[in-house]
């Protein structure tokens, strides 16, 4: 079977796929270049996206930009990884184990970028997460899942170092598996079993 090429009237391929595709490269580089050596340079990154080094600062004006450029992409797919796994209509327990998963699943793929949003844009974004957590969080207090008297900010603080921990040391377990830890040590502390002893 053929694939068709998407072409312009003139028979040349969309300007603008092709520079996503660079741009997608050029991120994606950062990332694992960063990762490995945060002092990496912007010409380390052009080598490993496979790009030259002028199409790098061609996007970007220095290295801090495209550092920040970085965080609001990788900012963006962890809201998108959160909001896909529906906090607000799927039932609080499957959506919370899933938003685990898909936010495990991101801190992988992104954990240099994660660690740098201080962008103002990147901040936007990550104050929308926390209030779509703590909604989860208050869907799973009415439903029972959590203590009534539980509060409700402090436990969406310990779910994100639950999340933290476990994206810092995954020892070789899946992500399904971290998720399963993450959502039991959190709920054992805060879920509506109470203790034989004190």
């Amino acid at each position: 079977m053929t694939t068709r090429r998407q072409t312009t009237p003139g028979g040349a391929r969309p300007r603008r796929v092709d520079a996503e595709r660079t741009m997608t490269a050029i991120l994606e580089a950062a990332e694992r270049t960063l990762g490995r050596d945060p002092a990496a340079t912007m010409e380390q990154i052009a080598e490993a996206a496979g790009v030259a080094r002028t199409t790098v600062h061609r996007r970007f004006a220095t290295r801090e930009a495209l550092v920040a450029t970085l965080a609001v992409w990788a900012t963006e797919r962890f809201a998108a990884a959160v909001e896909a796994a529906r906090p607000d209509t799927a039932p609080p327990l499957v959506a919370l184990y899933q938003t685990t998963v898909n936010v495990l699943s991101v801190k992988a793929d992104w954990g240099f970028a994660m660690g740098e949003a201080a962008d103002p844009e990147a901040e936007r974004i990550l104050a929308a997460v926390r209030d779509t957590c703590e909604r989860l969080l208050r869907r799973a207090q009415t439903a029972g899942v959590l203590r009534e008297d539980v509060d409700v900010e402090w436990t969406r603080g310990v779910y994100y170092a639950l999340i933290h921990q476990a994206a810092q040391s995954r020892d070789g377990r899946d992500t399904g598996a971290l998720a399963t830890l993450v959502v039991d040590t959190l709920l054992r502390g805060a879920g509506t079993g109470r203790p034989d002893r004190l």
